[in-house]
């Protein structure tokens, strides 16, 4: 019981809770979990000191080397413009890089115009329902229903549903815990046995009644005012279709890795879909919180339930295939940042690999469904956004393996200068992720962006040509795994 005060308190003092603390004890956290050690042990505060230092001289060491190996620099790109594949291959870079560069600036622009839409009356609310899936995840779904429970939304228009996908551990206990403590306010089911996600999904979708849709990730815990800040662009703009929820780390106290994924989460989300917001095309609503309205995926549903990739039925990104197949309808998909959920992330190596895995499929496999609508008149105003961001996309695939092959040359021929130059990228391209993430929230909390960085480019650079290679390939892949709850 005390290692779960200390986790509420800490999450709730630090992420403007959705209960009081007085509360706790009685509520939230109200029943022993014999796991919670797990979750509240964190790395000791000197390691990670250590770890920040260690990137720095990283970094300033690749700026040093950079500058004593110039002449070999520059003999490098002689040699490289004098080959038969330099020369064609240094015009692509160039014309990518300045067409990265292009974008990035226009998103930049973008997100200084973004505005999250207010919340809207309660009487303007529109009724909506949750829908929970659950597997494997023990208490974790408890807490994440007794968040919900204790949302500022009417409770007349407020409909709950969880749904175990076929759990082996002890998931339907504390679902039905829960069902005892909110009573009618809560629904469960049970599946006779484990069919994924998107069929947990389904059947939440037709079970529901709420003009809107919303999904929550079992090991989530939602802000007191995040579901009326997330429906509300419903209400304001008849177009909206789907509405992407602002992702933070819930574990970020706990490791190394999900120190790094907050940071790089906050500009995934609150930097990218901001801009994608604004162009109505938000290419992803994300599993942990995301909201359609009920029409929209009524008009999708067979199609995303019996969704096949070269003939195999599609077990995982259900959430990017819905959205996918909303905005094919002409429908808006919008960012709400006021609406916040805390979602646990993977906090070793392997969980980690295995999840970017699974999203890298999902993307090959989406942006090649993109590839069949997004050039024709699917909308009736501006297709420009959705273009835009579907050629980045397009582009980043098709130049993965010619990158890949350009990195592993140069490696071989000029290791120094591929580690300095590497480096130094790192400290020049992750400062303004580094900087956004100062601005929004903490200065000492933004340096493992750069960390984060040399973290990827080393040791998860292999993620996109293995998913490209592999995008047939099914399985949710973490389901297996064991994981602290």
């Amino acid at each position: 019981m005390e290692s779960e005060t200390i986790l509420a308190k800490q999450f709730y003092s630090n992420n403007d809770a959705v209960i009081n603390e007085s509360s706790l004890n009685s509520s939230l956290f109200g029943t022993k979990n014999k796991s919670s050690k797990a979750i509240v042990e964190r790395p000791s505060s000197g390691f990670g000191l250590m770890v920040l230092i260690g990137t720095f001289i990283l970094m300033l060491a690749g700026a040093f080397f950079v500058y004593q190996f110039q002449p070999d620099f520059e003999q490098f790109q002689i040699d490289r413009v004098n080959s038969s594949w330099g020369l064609p291959f240094l015009i692509i870079t160039g014309i990518l890089f300045f067409f990265q560069a292009g974008v990035f600036l226009y998103n930049s622009y973008l997100y200084l115009r973004y505005k999250a839409i207010p919340s809207v009356s309660d009487e303007e609310l529109p009724t909506i329902t949750v829908i929970v899936p659950a597997y494997n995840e023990g208490k974790l779904v408890w807490d994440t229903l007794m968040s919900l429970a204790a949302s500022d939304f009417p409770a007349h228009k407020l409909e709950i549903l969880a749904v175990d996908d076929g759990s082996k551990d002890d998931t339907w206990y504390w679902m039905q815990e829960a069902k005892k403590k909110l009573g009618d306010r809560l629904s469960i089911y049970q599946q006779e046995k484990n069919q994924g996600k998107r069929h947990a999904l389904y059947r939440g979708f037709n079970l529901g009644t709420g003009e809107i849709f919303v999904t929550v990730d079992s090991d989530s815990i939602v802000k007191k005012d995040t579901l009326r800040n997330l429906v509300s662009p419903f209400v304001t703009n008849e177009k909206c279709g789907a509405v992407a929820g602002n992702v933070h780390v819930l574990n970020n106290k706990t490791a190394i890795l999900p120190k790094m994924l907050n940071v790089s989460f906050v500009m995934s989300f609150e930097f990218q879909r901001s801009a994608e917001s604004m162009l109505g095309s938000v290419l992803c609503t994300p599993g942990a919180l995301a909201a359609y309205r009920s029409t929209a995926v009524f008009a999708c549903l067979p199609e995303w339930i019996n969704q096949t990739f070269m003939g195999q039925p599609s077990d995982i990104g259900e959430d990017r295939a819905m959205t996918n197949m909303i905005l094919k309808q002409g429908q808006h998909v919008l960012f709400q940042r006021n609406a916040v959920v805390l979602t646990n992330v993977p906090e070793e190596y392997t969980g980690l690999y295995k999840m970017f895995i699974r999203w890298s499929r999902s993307n090959v496999r989406e942006n090649l469904a993109m590839a069949k609508y997004v050039f024709t008149d699917f909308r009736k105003e501006s297709k420009f956004g959705p273009r835009l961001l579907f050629a980045n996309q397009f582009f980043k695939i098709v130049m993965t393996y010619p990158f890949l092959l350009f990195m592993l040359f140069f490696i071989a021929i000029h290791p120094l200068l591929f580690l300095s130059s590497t480096f130094l990228g790192i400290l020049i391209l992750s400062s303004f992720s580094a900087l956004f993430y100062a601005k929004r929230y903490s200065v000492s909390e933004s340096f493992w962006a750069y960390t984060y960085s040399i973290f990827y480019t080393f040791s998860l650079f292999w993620i996109a040509p293995y998913a490209i290679a592999t995008a047939n390939k099914k399985g949710w892949l973490t389901r297996g795994l064991v994981v602290a709850k």
